[in-house]
């Protein structure tokens, strides 16, 4: 079988370079999740590795049947901040509790979703979700051998508890155009929510 969690480091150090820190999170019942911090300037980058082990089932397939081991979608997420400006370092756990969700609620992670961890991504933010942005930019998608689906490097966009609310009644397509119609620094940890009248 496939090392899929080999070729994933693999490619987030081709795609980011070498990582500078790493810590290793478990949760009861859950494989390991691993958060890889890389310096690029003045960004950092948090990636999770763990995620991908197993592929992500819907909670109504689980109930029906068991699910498959081998088929099924399967993603890691990359969060980039400004460097500096807060304790960005502290969303090691709260990443890796993000990346958990798939196994420990049978969340099926995609592009769209509203993940909220219910308190700040790290201490003092002004975040406590993110929005599941689209694959195939930063990290490009890394395509298993088959039956195996390609795991997707899922960007997220740290939101504030204001723009998670107004994104469940207008969706996401909607917030990330005011973001961009408004020039949003989606990389700053301090940043305001913005304007949404």
């Amino acid at each position: 079988m496939t090392d899929v969690l080999a070729l994933v480091e693999a490619r987030l150090r081709s795609a980011l370079g070498e990582p500078d820190a790493r810590a290793a999170v478990t949760f009861l019942g859950t494989e390991r999740i691993e958060v890889l911090r890389f310096s690029d300037g003045d960004l950092l980058r948090y990636a999770t590795l763990g995620m991908s082990a197993q592929p992500m089932t819907e909670p109504e397939a689980l109930a029906v049947t068991v699910s498959d081991p081998v088929r099924g979608p399967r993603a890691e997420l990359v969060l980039s901040v400004r460097a500096g400006l807060a304790d960005t370092d502290k969303v090691l756990r709260p990443l890796a509790v993000l990346a958990a969700s798939p196994q420990v609620e049978g969340v099926v992670v995609a592009p769209g979703n509203s993940l909220d961890l219910g308190g700040p991504l790290w201490p003092d933010a002004p975040f406590s979700a993110v929005l599941v942005a689209e694959n195939g930019g930063l990290v490009e998608d890394l395509d298993l051998d088959e039956p195996l689906d390609p795991v997707r490097f899922l960007p997220l966009l740290p939101m504030t508890s204001n723009e998670a609310a107004w994104k469940r009644v207008h969706g996401a397509a909607a917030l990330q155009e005011r973001w961009l119609a408004r020039g949003t620094d989606l990389r700053d940890p301090r940043r305001a929510s913005v304007p949404l009248d």
